[in-house]
């Protein structure tokens, strides 16, 4: 990304899986303090990590994205005891069974998702990928390889922008954010799903001022 001032501003892709976070972003969009950034774009890539590879492919091949900076987003299930539908991960790095893609800019951001949803928790550390829902035992032999998350879109999102045929060199700044909805005491297959997919829904849709604040700190002049 260019310096302040050294040209016009990359645009900002935000990638998540489902209808329903790209119905709370745009809406969130619409009562979002400040404006979008320049090509601010959301793509809705489906449920996968395959078909996140290939949204994302097609998505930063258009010309007004290839420069893009890409910030993955959505639901989650949180890994360590706890942790509770409504707070949010950022991730430091993402995982999957390729590699490890770091991500940018995690502490600035971490501070912008406090400020846009108080008295939620941001915990910070390695998102890990998923080609399934995870349940039971499982949980803790991911939890034992030190993530605290777990999705099946950010690895196969992050991967593809920075490492795909599409990707603008692998200066391309990428981050992923998810909003718990399912944790150790919290597991989906209890009653209390609908009032944590509720309150993940009302997350998601208040944090996109910290996607925003992010991306401008990348077009800030580097020390």
């Amino acid at each position: 990304m260019g310096a302040a001032g050294s040209g016009p501003a990359a645009p900002l892709l935000v990638a998540c899986a489902l209808r329903i976070e790209q119905a709370a972003l745009r809406s969130g969009a619409r009562g979002a303090r400040g404006a979008a950034p320049p090509g601010y774009a959301v793509l809705r890539t489906g449920m996968g990590p395959r078909a996140a590879e290939r949204a994302v492919g097609r998505a930063l091949g258009e010309p007004g994205l290839r420069g893009a900076a890409v910030l993955a987003t959505g639901f989650c299930a949180g890994l360590m005891p706890g942790m509770s539908p409504g707070d949010l991960i950022v991730a430091e790095e993402t995982r999957d069974p390729r590699g490890t893609v770091a991500c940018a800019g995690t502490a600035l951001l971490a501070e912008a998702l406090a400020r846009a949803a108080p008295g939620r928790t941001v915990h910070v550390g390695a998102l890990t990928g998923s080609d399934h829902v995870v349940r039971g035992q499982e949980r803790a032999q991911l939890r034992a390889t030190g993530a605290i998350g777990v999705d099946m879109e950010s690895a196969a999102t992050l991967w593809t922008a920075t490492r795909g045929s599409a990707a603008a060199g692998a200066g391309r700044p990428v981050a992923a954010v998810r909003v718990i909805v399912d944790a150790p005491e919290h597991e989906l297959v209890r009653i209390g799903t609908v009032r944590g997919g509720i309150s993940a829904f009302r997350v998601l849709r208040a944090v996109l001022p910290a996607f925003y604040d992010w991306h401008r700190s990348l077009l800030l002049p580097r020390r």
